[in-house]
């Protein structure tokens, strides 16, 4: 914006009072310009927020749109030494659990070394055999064969089935070697350690189980031992998949007596997930009634007052609501305990009839939200035609931030506009007082003359 310098000095006239009036009046399309822009502005925050309802009620409607979320069954371990998660595939019933060991890792502690970072030998390889038949070779040619350059070498490479580290146990000869078993379990433990082409690494190294030879002390590798309902299992890990149909038991220590494990029925689940689906379908509604809003006695608008957008989403969300079917006797929402308030719309749950419902026709009220009628899936898929991308929220957003963009290259325009005509303004009222102070002077200067022949003449007289 151009300055304009003091002018109307010299001619006494009020030409900047007269330019700042010219710029208040020119600055009118500027502040129109502006206003619609944060009409606009105001409606893109306005949009987002309702977008943000609708994804909020679109993720509810998929969550319990979800046949899983309804008639999981809850796993209740009767004793510390072990857990228990129930799938779906997992049948209800009572069950007497005992266990006798659990699984363990094989640990191999080898001989005391009076230095950790001394060479073994040179080079060579070193061949590690496991009790499953899996058999893996560490080649250490060029690198380092000190204990610190075994354990490097064992624990760097994922296929050696073994984790090492040192242990000083204080002796004259401290340092000593110890190898665990990464997984638990007979089948992983290591039955031989071989090694060619290093004779010393080999005199060190070298084991065999089932000839018990080689320098090192073992501890042995065990399985899980236990029982179900007096039936024997044997595990290579404590995690025991599917011996229970559909059960992943833990086990995490051992029992004197059998510990009871409890399978039932636990609809705690879906009764969240359609409590949640209702708390976002209210949410929105009241979301939507905010932004719409009119004030009466203020006669204010809210931001979307009269949007079709936001009607449409209304219109939209009640509607993929009330087309629920149910897959089962026919089953409503308010049959299980869900009802419309008739004048907000919002949805009320009464939780003793849904409990009832989910107890009494659990594969109805499944269908009811899950099925392909369901309210979860009809009200998931309204939701994505407005929240996907490229949707009608996108698309009507991403319209107005064009026009904002416009409307601010209209303002910038408009602006320079106004200050080149002000200039101009300013250039012609700075001639018009010099001029008119030229013109004020010359008055003076003719005055005075005029009064001193005056007097001149009365003085002849």
């Amino acid at each position: 914006m151009a300055t304009v310098s003091s002018i109307g000095v010299g001619s006494n006239l009020p030409l900047n009072d007269l330019l700042t009036s010219l710029r208040n009046n020119e600055n009118q399309a500027l502040a129109l310009i502006q206003s619609r822009q944060v009409a606009a502005q105001t409606k893109v925050s306005a949009y987002g927020k309702l977008q943000s309802a609708v994804s909020a009620l679109q993720t509810a409607a998929q969550a319990v749109g979800k046949a899983d979320a309804f008639g999981t069954l809850k796993a209740t371990a009767g004793s510390e030494a072990f857990s228990a998660t129930a799938g779906k595939t997992a049948i209800a019933g009572q069950y007497a659990i005992q266990v006798d060991t659990l699984a363990s890792a094989q640990t191999l502690v080898a001989q005391g070394r009076a230095e950790r970072d001394a060479a073994i030998g040179t080079g060579g390889s070193v061949t590690i055999t496991l009790a499953n038949g899996e058999s893996h070779t560490l080649d250490l040619g060029g690198k380092d064969t000190s204990l610190n350059g075994l354990v490097a070498a064992l624990n760097g490479d994922p296929d050696s089935g073994v984790n090492a580290t040192l242990v000083n146990d204080g002796s004259g000869a401290p340092h000593r070697l110890l190898l665990t078993s990464r997984t638990t379990g007979t089948e992983s433990a290591v039955t031989s350690i071989t090694v060619d082409g290093n004779a010393d690494l080999e005199a060190f190294l070298a084991y065999d189980k089932a000839e018990g030879t080689g320098g090192f002390t073992e501890q042995a590798a065990t399985n899980a031992q236990l029982s179900i309902n007096g039936i024997a299992i044997t595990s290579q890990t404590n995690t025991i998949k599917d011996a229970i149909d559909g059960v992943e038991l833990t086990l995490k220590q051992t029992t004197s007596a059998p510990a009871t494990l409890s399978i039932a029925r636990d609809d705690t689940a879906a009764t969240k997930a359609i409590n949640d689906f209702v708390k976002a379908y209210n949410s929105l509604l009241g979301t939507i009634t905010s932004l719409t809003a009119y004030d009466t006695d203020a006669q204010t608008a809210s931001a979307l007052t009269g949007d079709s957008l936001a009607r449409r989403v209304q219109t939209e969300m009640r509607g993929a609501l009330n087309g629920a079917l149910g897959g089962i006797d026919g089953l409503s929402l308010s049959r299980i305990g869900i009802t419309t308030d008739p004048k907000s719309g919002e949805l009320k749950v009464d939780d003793t009839k849904l409990a009832k419902a989910l107890s009494s026709n659990l594969a109805g009220v499944t269908a009811l939200f899950a099925g392909t009628d369901g309210a979860g899936t009809r009200v998931a898929s309204a939701a994505d035609a407005f929240t996907r991308s490229g949707g009608l929220f996108s698309a009507t957003t991403d319209s107005l931030n064009r026009t904002i963009d416009q409307m601010q290259k209209q303002y910038d325009a408009t602006a320079d506009r106004i200050d080149q005509r002000m200039e101009t303004y300013r250039q012609q009222f700075t001639q018009l007082d010099s001029m008119v102070a030229q013109m004020n002077s010359l008055s003076s200067y003719l005055t005075q003359q005029l009064s001193m022949l005056n007097k001149l003449s009365t003085s002849d007289e």
